[in-house]
């Protein structure tokens, strides 16, 4: 039986929840299916909800094809507030007034985001520095430099703006960091932002319709691919 499990060829859409990271969704998914080689597709920081895409037995070796494919975002950010992590999780660094900002002010920010753009990985992330991943160091309280790399915003559009509160959505290239888009939104409107919820709605094919609840995957969730 074991054997079987192991030699199985398959991925599963996971709707990951809040509070895990990726690497937590994948030891529950050995765990439960008995499996050793298991692997996602696209880290979700631990704030971050939505479309996580676990790749199963030999399909881990289609990690590149997936980690290539855009990807789409709702996520929430927080006027007025600066963090050491550019999350609401943060050390606050800065608060600022931002009563003064309009709706049209953002709309305006946020077109001169759109195309490609350059943009510093946060330290919070999983690229690695010196073979270092940058949120082990940001952990020990340490920054280091880390250079700009080109992405693409193919959509970035204004759905709610209740201050200090903005909801947006986004369609995005791979490599795309919602939370430092969101710090370089504040930067920009010059009152500061921090991001407060983020929830990916889609990779590639795959939206968040079709992700089942991390609670409740079994095998019968596992499709071939491809």
């Amino acid at each position: 039986m074991t054997e079987m499990r192991e030699s199985r060829d398959g991925i599963l859409i996971i709707n990951k929840p809040a509070g895990l990271t990726s690497h937590d969704v994948v030891n529950s998914v050995r765990k439960k299916f008995h499996m050793r080689r298991v692997g996602h597709a696209g880290t979700l920081d631990p704030l971050a909800t939505g479309v996580l895409v676990i790749l199963l037995g030999h399909s881990t070796k289609l990690f590149k094809e997936f980690q290539s494919y855009d990807k789409a975002y709702r996520a929430t950010l927080k006027l007025g507030v600066t963090t050491h992590t550019a999350d609401i999780w943060g050390k606050i660094l800065e608060i600022r007034p931002y009563v003064h900002i309009t709706e049209e002010q953002i709309k305006n920010v946020l077109k001169q985001f759109v195309g490609e753009i350059e943009q510093r990985p946060p330290m919070v992330s999983a690229v690695k520095i010196g073979g270092q991943r940058l949120y082990k160091l940001a952990r020990q309280g340490l920054e280091v430099e880390r250079k700009p790399r080109w992405i693409k915003i193919h959509m970035l559009s204004l759905m709610n703006y209740h201050p200090p509160l903005v909801e947006f959505y986004v369609e995005c290239s791979k490599g795309t960091y919602i939370r430092q888009l969101a710090d370089d939104v504040g930067r920009m409107l010059g009152c500061g932002a921090c991001i407060t919820e983020i929830e990916r709605t889609k990779v590639g094919p795959f939206v968040i319709d079709d992700a089942v609840n991390f609670y409740n995957f079994n095998e019968s969730h596992i499709r071939h691919w491809p």
